[in-house]
């Protein structure tokens, strides 16, 4: 019986230590996941710090210098944030990892205190109480296969014993491992963290120098409105491009219907085939809000929060977190996916009616040209591309070529 309870003891040993190896490899996954995540945040963080230290050498607008000035910061503290989750995990991985070694010292001292008193008691009485025991096994009367099982086991047990503490030691070497190579990232990791926050104090006061010159500074002020107003102008530019192009298509529709009719000899009907839209009608059925947050800019003529100066909003703009989901305010078909100028990443959708949406500062798009979207469903994540003032998306609607308040065409039924 003395076999099966070391072997019962021995099967428990090695439930337990794989239980307590669970929660490090998880951890560990954990930490490999952020490392990625880092990874990608400092490439970004990288390439907008080069394109901020190349506007010391080019001519660049105001508002694109505010524009990445603002992206800079918000990618700082997003790295910052990362790097103490990241700091986080590590340090939960190397308190699990102390708890874990301390836990295998004390099981390996008591098998070596178990081994040292089994070897004392060999030397002493050598191994004839043994073979009395393998003797009375043998010649006890019962299932041989059975009583074979237990001669096997007594027999093995010294062999299985220094197998686990083996494989203890082992075990406990490379969570030592593990935990060297968790300090040296630990340490990176703060030491990173420290470079950041003292970076990102240096940005903010260069950015704050850069608003508190364009308050004062005329000159500045000037460009920065000129620049506002060429980008909008951009923008109705392009929606009257697509509202041109749509009406060509219901002409070249209703060309092309005529032509058929024509062709077969019939006599055309006083009513015109029904265009796919109309510049008159309005969207119908349920809208949508395309990003749950605060409006922080309304549409119309107001003091731009930024520039301190007097413009006219064609649309609205939403503050958003960064992975926030942009829906479609409305059923309709993706137009334009492109790069705006002030409005960065975009999409514009045709509405019913010619009526188009325009969805701003995306960090992420889904769709393409030509996609059909439903009413509400994703088309992207919002971001601060092009942004002056954080993670925000930029929201208008047009009917036909002229914008309208957003807000209130979202409550038309």
């Amino acid at each position: 019986m003395l076999s099966f309870y070391a072997r019962l003891v021995a099967v428990l040993l090695c439930l337990f230590v794989g239980l307590s190896q669970a929660a490090p490899k998880k951890t560990d996954a954990q930490i490999k996941e952020q490392k990625t995540a880092l990874k990608k945040l400092e490439s970004d963080l990288a390439k907008k710090r080069k394109e901020i230290a190349q506007l010391e050498n080019e001519e660049k607008g105001v508002l694109n210098t505010i524009s990445l000035l603002d992206q800079n910061l918000n990618q700082t503290r997003t790295y910052i944030t990362e790097l103490s989750k990241n700091e986080v995990l590590v340090q939960r991985a190397l308190d699990q990892l102390a708890h874990d070694i301390d836990s295998l010292d004390t099981k390996i001292f008591v098998r070596k205190e178990a081994m040292k008193r089994r070897i004392r008691s060999l030397y002493v009485n050598g191994r004839g109480a043994e073979a009395e025991a393998l003797y009375g096994l043998l010649s006890r009367k019962g299932n041989p296969e059975r009583e074979a099982y237990w001669v096997h086991r007594i027999l093995n047990q010294d062999k299985e014993e220094v197998e686990t503490l083996t494989r203890m030691v082992r075990e406990r070497d490379e969570m030592r491992q593990q935990q060297a190579a968790h300090l040296v990232d630990l340490a990176q990791l703060r030491s990173r963290k420290a470079a950041e926050e003292k970076g990102l104090v240096s940005q903010m006061s260069g950015q704050e120098k850069m608003l508190l010159s364009l308050k004062h500074d005329k000159a500045m002020q000037r460009r920065a409105l000129e620049e506002f107003e060429r980008n909008q102008k951009t923008m109705l530019a392009l929606i009257k491009k697509l509202e041109e192009k749509r009406k060509k298509e219901i002409e070249a529709a209703k060309k092309a219907e005529a032509e058929r009719k024509k062709a077969k000899g019939k006599k055309a009907k006083k009513e015109v085939t029904k265009p796919k839209a109309t510049v008159a009608s309005t969207v119908k059925g349920p809208k949508c809000m395309p990003l749950e947050g605060e409006i922080i800019s309304q549409y119309g003529l107001q003091e731009h929060p930024v520039l301190h100066i007097a413009t006219r909003n064609l649309g609205i703009e939403i503050r958003g977190k960064r992975g926030g989901a942009v829906r479609a305010a409305a059923a309709g078909t993706v137009a334009m996916v492109a790069e705006i100028d002030g409005r960065g990443p975009s999409v514009i959708i045709e509405h019913e009616g010619g009526t188009y949406s325009v969805y701003g500062h995306m960090r992420s798009i889904r769709v393409q040209e030509g996609k059909e979207v439903r009413n509400c469903e994703e088309i992207g994540e919002v971001g601060d591309i092009a942004s002056l003032n954080g993670i925000k998306l930029y929201f208008q609607v047009s009917e036909g070529t002229q914008t309208v308040d957003p807000l209130q065409w979202l409550k038309q039924k």
